[in-house]
């Protein structure tokens, strides 16, 4: 569902519920990238999107996902090279939410299930056992 551009976002996620219910569909996803933690108007919006959503479903959202990629900086989205783990673990710990994917490369084929003995057995086949 899209709306004109600089539509309220509250209002493209009502017509959009709205939209999947009348259409009897069980999954509806929302997009709201570029919502930077640093700009409390764009912080605001997403509670703003939080309430009209519970209005129309009091269980809602389902489950929210945070996307860390290269705009947040090198370190922290990485799992691999000398930033081990970057800042994702820590999110995961401070806001006690799960690591779900990891994206190993560019491709589409590249975004994986994260399991965290594959990744634990992974950096400790790189430790330098010389030490």
């Amino acid at each position: 569902v899209a709306q004109h551009t600089g539509a309220d976002s509250a209002s493209v996620i009502y017509d959009a519920v709205e939209s999947a219910r009348a259409k009897n569909i069980d999954v509806l996803i929302a997009d709201t990238a570029g919502r930077l933690h640093t700009k409390s108007n764009l912080m605001e919006e997403l509670e703003k999107v939080k309430r009209v959503m519970a209005k129309l479903d009091e269980t809602s959202p389902h489950e929210v996902l945070l996307v860390l990629d290269e705009g947040t900086g090198q370190n922290a989205p990485k799992l691999d090279g000398t930033a081990k783990g970057g800042v994702a673990f820590a999110l995961c710990r401070r806001f006690n939410v799960p690591l779900r994917y990891v994206g190993l490369g560019e491709g589409v084929d590249d975004l994986q299930v994260f399991r965290a003995e594959d990744y634990v057995k992974a950096i400790l086949s790189d430790v330098d056992h010389g030490l």
